[in-house]
């Protein structure tokens, strides 16, 4: 390189560092120490396992969580739930895809829409009642959404995206 191609080159270098937008990086996500309770592969850019994100009851515990009441059509009387919003665990695992395709343990699946990943909405419970959920007694992950908080949370749809036994999960284009 000649000498008066460097400082060029250095001034280009620089301009470039101040002008490019930093790139947004996603926290690594640590191994679970537990017994894994929720996998998820598919269209993610965040991952712990070869090509999947794994969580544990106490990864899951550690992030964003909410707690709200509600009624649903499976229990008697209002419910308190405890969960990470299915909107924090898709930005969690960087989620790029339209959908998912969310599987119980007994191999009954859902599609939840991208367009349900949204604060208020649904979310992974993982507490009934301040109680952690047996497999019997439809844990120990469950996606529950605030049925009482909008009416357009209270149909046939909705409820057959309200998957329990739930233990993986496949982001879809």
């Amino acid at each position: 390189m000649s000498l008066l191609a460097r400082p060029f080159l250095t001034v280009f270098t620089t301009l470039v560092l101040l002008v490019a937008p930093p790139v947004a990086a996603q926290e690594a996500l640590p191994m679970p120490e537990g017994e894994p309770l929720l996998t998820v592969t598919g269209e993610i850019s965040v991952t712990n396992q070869d090509e999947a994100a794994v969580f544990d009851r106490a990864m899951l515990e550690s992030m964003e969580t909410v707690t709200f009441t509600t009624s649903t059509i499976w229990t008697e009387g209002p419910q308190t739930f405890t969960g990470v919003p299915l909107s924090e665990l898709m930005e969690a695992v960087g989620a790029t895809g339209s959908s998912m395709k969310a599987t119980a343990i007994n191999d009954y699946a859902v599609d939840i829409p991208r367009e349900d990943w949204v604060q208020d909405g649904p979310i992974l419970a993982y507490l009934n009642d301040g109680e952690e959920m047996p497999v019997r007694d439809k844990g120990p992950l469950w996606v529950v959404y605030p049925y009482d908080l909008n009416a357009s949370f209270q149909s046939e749809v909705i409820y057959s995206r309200s998957i329990w036994q739930l233990d993986r999960i496949v982001v879809v284009e």
